[in-house]
């Protein structure tokens, strides 16, 4: 059976202050029911905000819709990231991603859930590593 859900009911939430660094909203769009594994969700990053360090057991894909970000591999440079960009991140990948130091931005997120979760939660990203400086 077909589903439409109505997303104009569904409250944008804060972010969870131990995952994220800085102001973030987190609209949760859809989760599939089992036995689907896939979850999306739209988050929005104010300037400076960012995830903490954290993987995907299956990957993740970041569609940027508005802003201006960053996104890093641990142990490589960052990178920016501009409405339009498409943002594929491999299974099991450290990284972290959020907005630049001027600029909000959002992004589109869908990843697969493994084991109830679609991350691994790990450390905060430092003012550094932000930076580009680490």
């Amino acid at each position: 059976m077909i589903t439409v859900t109505d997303m104009s009911v569904k409250p944008s939430i804060d972010v969870p202050k131990e995952y994220f660094t800085g102001q973030a909203r987190l609209d949760t769009l859809f989760q599939a029911p089992t036995p689907a594994r896939i979850s999306g969700a739209m988050v929005t990053f104010e300037p400076t905000a960012r995830t903490a360090w954290h993987t995907h057991p299956y990957g993740q894909t970041l569609f940027v819709t508005a802003g201006k970000g960053w996104v890093q591999e641990w142990g490589k440079t960052r990178q920016e990231i501009n409405v339009g960009d498409m943002v594929w991140i491999p299974e099991g990948i450290k990284h972290w991603h959020g907005a630049s130091e001027e600029t909000a931005m959002t992004h589109f997120a869908i990843a697969e859930i493994k084991d109830g979760t679609p991350v691994t939660w790990m450390e905060k990203v430092s003012d550094a590593q932000y930076q580009g400086k680490e």
